[in-house]
């Protein structure tokens, strides 16, 4: 069983254009998570939510892949694997309304903890359209 991560990263697309095979066909990558506007939801647990995606969503995320506390490797992993920066993904996000994020997990319990973002990561996904948004719990 693998420690509990004080950190981990999830590169997600939110939009109704295309369905989920697009981003996968695009990124040549296989989702941790993805659906369709008003199609059953499958849980984490494995179990079908009462509730329909309410908008679709194509996710990767680093938790299983990188074994850190810092946020740097998490989302070097995920720039590397979905080849980031790539020259036509601000198109792609503009011509199917999408909204485009690394979504941070960060555990600071202890309440010294300072996320580490590279600026490099920064500027990247600022230039393609994205943000980077930390959820910290304590």
């Amino acid at each position: 069983m693998k420690p509990h991560q004080l950190a981990h990263a999830t590169f997600v697309i939110y939009q109704d254009i295309e369905p989920p095979e697009f981003w996968t066909k695009y990124f040549g990558v296989s989702p941790s998570r993805a659906g369709m506007k008003g199609q059953p939801r499958t849980m984490p647990s494995g179990r079908v939510s009462a509730f329909p995606w309410r908008q679709g969503i194509w996710s990767v995320s680093s938790k299983e892949a990188v074994t850190s506390d810092d946020l740097a490797p998490h989302l070097r992993y995920l720039a590397g694997l979905l080849n980031l920066p790539r020259p036509d993904l601000r198109e792609l996000v503009v011509r199917t309304n999408a909204q485009m994020r690394f979504f941070c997990y960060w555990d600071n319990a202890t309440g010294d903890r300072i996320p580490d973002v590279p600026e490099s990561i920064r500027t990247m996904m600022e230039e393609m359209g994205g943000t980077i948004e930390i959820d910290e719990y304590r």
